[in-house]
């Protein structure tokens, strides 16, 4: 598997937790929206270390190149750490109309960031580090 193929694969994974916490407070379950909101967090807080921590740190050695597109995917993800901290609020405080309110938001920031790595910076990463593909993928599965 590419590296970009497993990080995009990543991305959806953490799509259909996010779905199954909406699809839970649809149901007024709280107890379960919460659950599988701590199941989202969890996933998306370690992809984003995955990226932070590995991926844009090997990306920026091999280019020499540490602005540009890592600096700011890195600041969408500290936008994104701030929405997912008030979505967490507004479950704690089962307030199902606030949490939606918020999410509508988060998710496009979400996509459009997404979009962004999937179709632009990982091609950048495979195209730099492909060479160490295997070992990075093994990496990134262990993290």
């Amino acid at each position: 598997m590419q590296i970009k193929e497993f990080m995009t694969q990543d991305h959806r994974e953490c799509d259909s937790h996010f779905a199954l916490v909406e699809e839970a407070l649809q149901e007024g379950d709280f107890k379960k929206a919460q659950e599988e909101f701590e199941k989202f967090i969890s996933h998306t807080l370690r992809h984003f270390a995955q990226e932070e921590e590995l991926l844009f740190v090997e990306f920026s050695n091999a280019t020499g190149m540490s602005g540009g597109p890592v600096e700011v995917m890195k600041y969408e993800h500290s936008q994104l750490r701030g929405l997912l901290e008030q979505l967490k609020g507004a479950l704690v405080s089962q307030n199902a109309q606030e949490f939606f309110g918020i999410s509508e938001g988060m998710m496009i920031l979400l996509q459009q960031h997404n979009m962004k790595e999937e179709q632009m910076l990982y091609n950048m990463i495979q195209m730099q580090l492909g060479g160490r593909n295997d070992e990075l993928v093994e990496k990134l599965k262990n993290f």
